[in-house]
C-alpha cells in the first residue's frame, strides 16, 4: 500500500546523481534507482517510468513524495530531465555502469584518469585519443563509437516512445531496424513496426498511432489489424483464415464496423497482399503459395522416374538380414519392400513399433543398390539422435539447404540437393513453410520417405503437413501399430499406446519400471516435489546431472506447475548466483539452461534450440550460450529470444528426446490437457518418466481427443493433383 505523507506537497522537484539502479523493468520502463541529493543525508528511493536512466547520471526529477508499507519514504517520478555528469567521480561511475558497450569498470577508471572532467568530451570529438589508454585498441575504439552514438539515438527514441505511452523496451530494436531514421520512421506509419521488428505487435503500434493522432478507420490501420488477426491465426497452426472469421475477428480487434474491414480486404485483394482460394478461403500470399508448391512438388517428384525403384525386393531383404544379422518380420518386411517400390512413402507408428529399426532397413535397401542417401530432421537435436542410430551424418533442414542469412536457403530448385533418396525424420513437426523450402530442392528423380509419429502434436508453426499427406490417400502409408516384444516391458511405452487407445495410465509395475507417479493435490506442493526430483532425488538414484539429464515438460507455462514458476525455483537451486545479467523480468546467470524461442537465421539458431550459459561479458553487454557443439554470442538486447529452460511446455518440447522427464499434471491445467499433449510428453523421455499431479488429470487429458482443427487445404490440393496424375497409392494399416 502506497500513502502520500502528510506534510508533503505534489509536483516537488529534486535533483542528483544516481548512485544505483535497483530494479528495472524491461517492457514499461518502471525503475527503482537510488539518488543522492544536495540536502538530504541518506540516499532517496526514486520510482518510475525512468526509461535509460543510468548510474552516475545527473537527474532533474518532478514527482511528488510518498510512503509506502513496505518499503517505505519514495520520490516517485512523474518527469525528469538528465544531464551529463561533471565531476571525475561522476563520469567514471556513469561510464563504469555498463552504459557503453566496451567500457567496463576498469576501462572507465582508466580513461577518466587520462582525461579527467574533459573525459565525455574526448569520446564525443575525439575519441582516436582513447588510443593512448592502456588495453583500448582500434578495434574496441570502434565498438564505443559506435555504442555512445546508439544509446544517444536509442536515448531519444525511448523519450518519444514514453510520451506515447509505449513500452522503451522497444527503443534499441526500433534504433537497430531503422538506424537515425528511427523516429521520423514511426511518426510516417507507426504500422511499420508490427511488420518489421520481432516482438512489436498490432497492439503496440497501435497505441502509437492512436497517440499521434491517426484516424481509427484508416486504411493503413485495417490493414495492419487485417494482417495482425492472419499472423495470430497462423501462430495456432492455421494456414488461411474464413472470410466470415477473418472480418468478424478484425472487427472484435479494431471496434470499428464490419463494412470497413470487408473493403479493407477487397482493396488487399488488389494489391496482392491477400489471396483467395474459392469463395471463402483468405490467405497470406507465403502461405498460399507454400501449400500450392508443396502439392505440386509431391506431384512432380512421384511422376518422375528413379533407376534405384525396384519391384522385386526379397531378394534384396533376404540380403540385407544376412549382412547385418538382423531377422525383420513380415510388418518391417513389408514396410521395406513399399518404401523400395514408391517414390514417395510415409513411415508413422508409436514408440516401440520398430519405426528406426524399419528405417535402418530402408537405408540398407538403398545403401545395397549404391544410391546416395541423405538424411535429415527439423531440430539439431532430432539430427543428432538420427545420427546416433544410423551411423550416417544427418543434418538440420537449415543446415542441408544451407541457409545463409542474407541470401536464403543455397540450395533450392535452381541448385538443389545431391541424392537419389531423401529420408526426413520427425515430419510431424515440419510446418508448411519449411516442407515446402525442403521440397523445392529435391531431385524430381530423388526418393522421398517421409518418417514420424502423426499421434503427437503436429507443427508449432502453420500447417499440419504430415497428418495432410496421410489424409489425402494419394501417397504410400505405412502405419506400424504392433509394439515389440523387447518394448513391451517399459511403462512409458505401453502407457503411451495405451492413452493413444483412450485407456487409463497403468501406474504400477516392478520395482525397475521406467514410469512413476507421485499423487500430489496441491499444486504448490506438487511444484516443490518436482524441485525435489530434479535436484536431489533423481540425480541421487540415477547418477545423472540434473541440468542435462533431466527436463520438466509442462502444459502450461502459468501456474504453479507451470513452467515460468518451475524454472524460477529450479534456478534458485540450481545456479550458483555469480555474474549476471537482468533481462525482462528475467535473471540470467552461468550456467543457466536456457531456449531459444524464434528462429534467428543470422545466429544459424531456431526455435526450440537449448543451450547453457557459457559466459557473460559485463563490459561488452554480451552472453556467450553453448549451443550444441558450438558458442552463440548474445547481445544483452537480443536476450528476449532465450528464456529459461528447466522446464518448458510439451509443445516446445517436439522432437526432442531425454533421459529423465519429470511432468507435472494437474487439474489447474485443464484447459490444455488433451490426448495428444499426455502421449507427446510420455514419448520424450527415453529412459525415465516421473509424472507429479493427479489420476484425475490424466483421466481428463486421455478423455479430451477433441483435436483441434487447422485451416488447411494441402490434404485435398495433394489428392487432387496427385490422384489424377495416375493409379492411387493405397494407405497401408499393416498390424
Amino acid at each position: 500500500m502506497v500513502k502520500v505523507v502528510g506534510n508533503m506537497q505534489a509536483n516537488q522537484s529534486i535533483s542528483g546523481v544516481i548512485e544505483r539502479i535497483t530494479y528495472v523493468n524491461q517492457e514499461n520502463g518502471y525503475t527503482v534507482a537510488k539518488l543522492k541529493s544536495r540536502g538530504y543525508f541518506d540516499l532517496i528511493t526514486i520510482v518510475g517510468s525512468l526509461p535509460s536512466v543510468n548510474v552516475g547520471a545527473i537527474v532533474s526529477l518532478k514527482g511528488e513524495w510518498k510512503v509506502d508499507s513496505k518499503y517505505g519514504r519514495q520520490f516517485v517520478v512523474s518527469t525528469y530531465e538528465e544531464k551529463l555528469p561533471a565531476t571525475i567521480a561522476g563520469i567514471q561511475k556513469y561510464l563504469g555502469s555498463g552504459l557503453i558497450k566496451g567500457i567496463g569498470p576498469v576501462n572507465a577508471k582508466r580513461i577518466v584518469k587520462a582525461f579527467k572532467e574533459d573525459t565525455l568530451r574526448v569520446i564525443e570529438e575525439q575519441i582516436d585519443l582513447l588510443l593512448q589508454v592502456e588495453g583500448i585498441g582500434p578495434k574496441r575504439i570502434e565498438m564505443i563509437k559506435e555504442a555512445w552514438q546508439e544509446q544517444k539515438e536509442v536515448k531519444n527514441i525511448m523519450i518519444f516512445l514514453q510520451s506515447h505511452g509505449v513500452s522503451t523496451a522497444y527503443g534499441v530494436k526500433i534504433y537497430k531496424a531503422y538506424g537515425n531514421d528511427s523516429i521520423k520512421v514511426v511518426q510516417e506509419n507507426p504500422y511499420r513496426l508490427a511488420d518489421d521488428i520481432w516482438g512489436i505487435g498490432f497492439r503496440t503500434a497501435d497505441r502509437i498511432a492512436q497517440s499521434l493522432g491517426y484516424d481509427v478507420r484508416s486504411y493503413e490501420r485495417v490493414r495492419s489489424g487485417i494482417l495482425y488477426v492472419l499472423n495470430q491465426l497462423s501462430n495456432d497452426g492455421h494456414c488461411f483464415a474464413h472470410r466470415d472469421q477473418l472480418i468478424e475477428e478484425t472487427n472484435k480487434l479494431l471496434e470499428i464496423e464490419p463494412e470497413r474491414v470487408a473493403s479493407a480486404v477487397e482493396e488487399m485483394l488488389k494489391e496482392g497482399s491477400l489471396i483467395p482460394d474459392g469463395e471463402d478461403a483468405l490467405f497470406l500470399p507465403v502461405f498460399y503459395h507454400s501449400e500450392v508448391g508443396v502439392a505440386r512438388r509431391l506431384k512432380k517428384i512421384r511422376e518422375t522416374d528413379s533407376i534405384f525403384i525396384h519391384n522385386k525386393a526379397d531378394e534384396l531383404l533376404q540380403s540385407i538380414e544376412q549382412k547385418n544379422r538382423v531377422q525383420y518380420d513380415e510388418i518391417q518386411r513389408e514396410a521395406i519392400r513399399k518404401a523400395g517400390s514408391s517414390k514417395l512413402t510415409v513411415l508413422t507408428g508409436g514408440p516401440g513399433t520398430g519405426k528406426t529399426f524399419t528405417t535402418l532397413g530402408m537405408i540398407s535397401f538403398y545403401q545395397l543398390l549404391g544410391a546416395k542417401i541423405l538424411l535429415a530432421a527439423p531440430t539439431g537435436r532430432a539430427a543428432k539422435r538420427m545420427s546416433e542410430v544410423t551411423g550416417m551424418e544427418a543434418k538440420t533442414i537449415h543446415r542441408l539447404l544451407e541457409f545463409k542469412p542474407a541470401k536464403g536457403y543455397t540450395i533450392n530448385e535452381d541448385n538443389p540437393l545431391q541424392c537419389d533418396v531423401l529420408i526426413l525424420d520427425e515430419v510431424s513437426m515440419v510446418d508448411l513453410i519449411l516442407m515446402y523450402n525442403l521440397l523445392k530442392a529435391v531431385p524430381d528423380q530423388a526418393v522421398v520417405i517421409l518418417v514420424g509419429d502423426v499421434d503427437q502434436l503436429p507443427s508449432v508453426g502453420a500447417g499440419n503437413v504430415l497428418r495432410d499427406i496421410i489424409d489425402s490417400n494419394a501417397v504410400e502409408v505405412v502405419r506400424l501399430t504392433r509394439i515389440f516384444r523387447q518394448a513391451r516391458g517399459s511403462m512409458i511405452i505401453t502407457n503411451a499406446h495405451r492413452v493413444n487407445q483412450g485407456k487409463a495410465l497403468q501406474y504400477s509395475g516392478p520395482k525397475n519400471r521406467d514410469f512413476f507417479f507421485q499423487q500430489e493435490e496441491d499444486p504448490e506442493k506438487a511444484a516443490q516435489v518436482i524441485v525435489s526430483l530434479v535436484t536431489e532425488r533423481l540425480p541421487g538414484y540415477y547418477r545423472v546431472d540434473p541440468v542435462r539429464d533431466i527436463q520438466v515438460l509442462c502444459p502450461m507455462l502459468r501456474g504453479s506447475t507451470g513452467a515460468h514458476n518451475i524454472n524460477r525455483l529450479l534456478q534458485e537451486k540450481l545456479t550458483s548466483k555469480g555474474p549476471c545479467v537482468k533481462y525482462g523480468g528475467t535473471t540470467f546467470y552461468i550456467g543457466d539452461k536456457v531456449m531459444q524461442i524464434k528462429n534467428n537465421y543470422d545466429k544459424n539458431v531456431f526455435n526450440g534450440d537449448i543451450g547453457l550459459i557459457e559466459s557473460i561479458n559485463q563490459e561488452d553487454r554480451t552472453v556467450s550460450i553453448a549451443m550444441d557443439d558450438r558458442l552463440v554470442e548474445y547481445d544483452y538486447t537480443e536476450l528476449d529470444e532465450v528464456i529459461l529452460a528447466y522446464a518448458v511446455t510439451v509443445h516446445k518440447s517436439q522432437g526432442s528426446e531425454y533421459p529423465i522427464v519429470v511432468a507435472p499434471l494437474s487439474t489447474q491445467h485443464y484447459v490444455m490437457l488433451q490426448r495428444n499433449l499426455l502421449y507427446t510428453c510420455l514419448t520424450r523421455a527415453k529412459k525415465i518418466f516421473a509424472m507429479v499431479g493427479t489420476k484425475q488429470a490424466a483421466a481428463m487429458a486421455i478423455r479430451n481427443n477433441q483435436i483441434a482443427g487447422r485451416n488447411t487445404m494441402l490434404a485435398a490440393r495433394i489428392s487432387q493433383l496427385l490422384l489424377e496424375a495416375g493409379t492411387p497409392e493405397v494407405n497401408r494399416n499393416l498390424r
